[in-house]
């Protein structure tokens, strides 16, 4: 697939930013689904433009690898935009598309599941703590007494 040009939202600073983009927005769309998924992780840490490409990705004319790839981006959106990339999950479910409503529900049921899996392991973790209990020194004072005196433990005769 060839991806039109993006045109530039004016928040990236420099050249470089651009160019990561676009290589990032490349990988988003290429048939390995490996490389599109680590793309679309990258893309969740990358606050408004790496939401505007994963949005354009699940809502635009892209491959249903592309638009799974794209729901799990935002699926790990992380910081302010997390909200945001739920909604977008939400409406997407919603959609007319049978693509996108499929590809959204999937991500909002992975989430619910990690959800309800975090909060199980949870009380998991606090119900095998166990309490530490001072055991008493008994053994050892034996041991010293029979060197302090000089000589073995058990007498000769």
């Amino acid at each position: 697939m060839v991806l039109e040009k993006r045109t530039p939202s004016g928040r990236e600073k420099d050249e470089a930013s651009v160019k990561l983009l676009e290589k990032l927005r490349a990988g988003l769309h290429s048939s390995d689904s490996s490389i599109a998924r680590q793309a679309a992780f990258k893309l969740s840490w990358m606050q408004e433009d790496g939401f505007d490409i994963l949005q354009e990705a699940l809502l635009g004319r892209s491959s249903r690898r592309t638009k799974y790839a794209a729901a799990y981006g935002l699926r790990s959106m992380h910081g302010r935009m997390k909200t945001m990339a739920l909604n977008l999950l939400e409406g997407g479910s919603k959609h007319r598309d049978r693509d996108i409503k499929n590809v959204c529900g999937q991500a909002l049921k992975l989430l619910s599941q990690s959800a309800r899996r975090g909060g199980r392991s949870q009380a998991k973790k606090n119900a095998q703590r166990f309490e530490i209990k001072q055991i008493p020194d008994r053994g050892r004072r034996r041991g010293r007494s029979a060197k302090r005196r000089g000589g073995r433990a058990t007498p000769t005769r």
